[in-house]
């Protein structure tokens, strides 16, 4: 999809979120700093309202946002760290650190800097269930030495996976998924702006078959709207029919099996993040694709599925579906056939 995501053309204001509950929760919160632990399943629009929040408490938001996945750290060498132009600022010169000193130190540099536009500025963590609990105990430390000039937002689909301090140090801001017609609300709205000619037949099948997931909705509508000129019954069954990622998935695979790691990742990184996939439903696809290739002889088919039930449990276990998936890829291309245990 070249075309701007929709999903980020449209992002909601606070006055826009389509849970009222969860906007009136998160307007109690404007105009001081408040620590919010945002909690649901994936592709409910968790990020999507810390960004409305922040949006509407900071004059400039570009600059008081600081916006951090989790997998930016722990997914990541310590050379792929240093090298991102939104850390390389804080470790100038911090080349012997270890890992973990570095992830702290941008933490706690992050959390000290001075707000740009008004009194506090907001640090967003998302998939917070992937933070190894050493680090939750020394950001609950940051937490407490910073608490009036910043604001920590935790979005997470386990929130049990977050150590009892940080959860005392939160405001919890349940997300369920959204109903049916709300999100039919929201692709209406959208195909309004775009002048997309539609139908309410169209518009309930795209929601109905994201099962909702808002984030899914939006994409396959935008898709439909592209490839089609319009979104009625017939073109989103048209679409959805042929919407899968099977080539991209395909590519992580071969770049896996090639030793092409940091292709593979990037692909991973681009289905779960921009694709509206979670980690258990990208490694069905992954062994679904595995399957109808012709490159891969049974052997490979086999190892990737004897593979595939132990990285289930890990994503089951709610942390990190980008390294976990990655591991699986890595253990696959190395002819292995167990997961080890990660560091």
């Amino acid at each position: 999809m070249d075309a701007p995501l929709w999903i980020d053309t449209y992002a909601p204001e606070l006055a826009d979120l389509p849970q009222p509950e969860v906007r009136d929760r998160l307007q109690r919160t404007v105009g001081e700093p408040m620590n919010l632990l945002l909690q649901g399943p994936p592709g409910v629009g968790k990020t999507a309202a810390a960004r409305a929040l922040a949006r509407a408490v900071h004059e400039d938001p570009d600059a008081d946002l600081i916006e951090l996945n989790v997998a930016d750290f722990f997914g990541r060498s310590k050379k792929e760290i240093k090298n991102d132009p939104r850390f390389e600022g804080f470790l100038a010169g911090k080349s012997r650190m270890a890992k973990a000193d570095m992830i702290n130190h941008v933490l706690t540099e992050s959390a000290s800097h001075a707000p740009v536009s008004g009194a506090f500025k907001t640090i967003l963590l998302d998939n917070a269930e992937a933070i190894r609990e050493d680090f939750q105990q020394a950001l609950r430390r940051v937490m407490e030495q910073h608490h009036r000039t910043t604001q920590f937002v935790f979005t997470t689909r386990q929130p049990t996976k977050l150590i009892a301090p940080i959860h005392s140090r939160c405001f919890p801001v349940p997300m369920r998924t959204p109903t049916t017609d709300e999100i039919i609300a929201r692709l209406e709205t959208i195909c309004d702006a775009e002048d997309i000619a539609y139908d309410t037949d169209g518009l309930e099948f795209v929601a109905s078959a994201a099962d909702g997931n808002l984030r899914e909705a939006i994409l396959t509508a935008q898709t439909t709207a592209e490839q089609e000129g319009e979104l009625t019954m017939q073109t989103a069954y048209e679409t959805l029919g042929d919407i899968g990622d099977d080539e991209a998935i395909a590519a992580a695979l071969t770049a896996a099996r090639a030793g092409e790691f940091s292709d593979a990742r990037g692909t991973l990184d681009d289905l779960l993040s921009d694709g509206g996939y979670d980690g258990k439903t990208l490694l069905t696809e992954l062994l679904r694709v595995a399957r109808s290739q012709s490159a891969l002889d049974s052997d490979e088919i086999a190892r990737l599925h004897k593979l595939a039930g132990a990285a289930d449990h890990e994503l089951s276990e709610g942390l990190d579906d980008k390294l976990h998936l990655m591991h699986l890829l890595t253990a696959w291309a190395d002819g292995r056939t167990e997961l080890r245990a990660m560091a």
